[in-house]
């Protein structure tokens, strides 16, 4: 029922122009996002612990949580920028970038920056969101600049 009402009032405040907070969304359940990193395609998860609307600016959301490759460790914080909506009925998309920081410990720490895919099915019987899929694709660069690695995320 929740994600019902949630989803009603994305619809109808994208239609009036104001982006209701979605934060819930980034949090993907309490799942963490599995991907790759690196050209060996070495796994990566990420996973938001908070996910907060930004009061002044509607399209952003400030996140933390944490990155692990391996047994590498780290706390990350940034932001999810909403950049497009597009609704075909029983299908909607929303278009956005992340940029997030992870804490600076040592050569293994960088910054995830990419652009992000979110896409929703409506069942119009139900009244209920059927599908959701998030996709990050981006890069991870140490803040050395030692190590550049393409990223590749989404959620389970």
């Amino acid at each position: 029922m929740k994600k019902l009402l949630f989803f009603f009032i994305l619809a109808a405040n994208l239609v009036w122009g104001q982006m209701p907070d979605i934060s819930n969304v980034w949090l993907n359940n309490s799942q963490p996002y599995i991907g790759t990193i690196g050209n060996k395609g070495q796994e990566l998860k990420l996973k938001i612990n908070t996910a907060e609307q930004n009061k002044k600016n509607d399209q952003e959301y400030f996140v933390s949580g944490y990155s692990l490759v391996d047994t590498n460790y780290a706390k990350f914080e940034g932001k999810i920028t909403i950049l497009k909506y597009k609704d075909a009925r029983r299908q909607g998309t929303v278009f956005g970038e992340y940029e997030l920081a992870e804490e600076n410990k040592g050569r293994h720490s960088g910054l995830f920056k990419g652009r992000f895919v979110y896409n929703f099915k409506w069942n119009k019987k139900t009244e209920k969101v059927e599908g959701q899929y998030i996709e990050l694709t981006g890069d991870w660069k140490s803040y050395d600049g030692t190590l550049d690695f393409k990223t590749r995320l989404k959620n389970q």
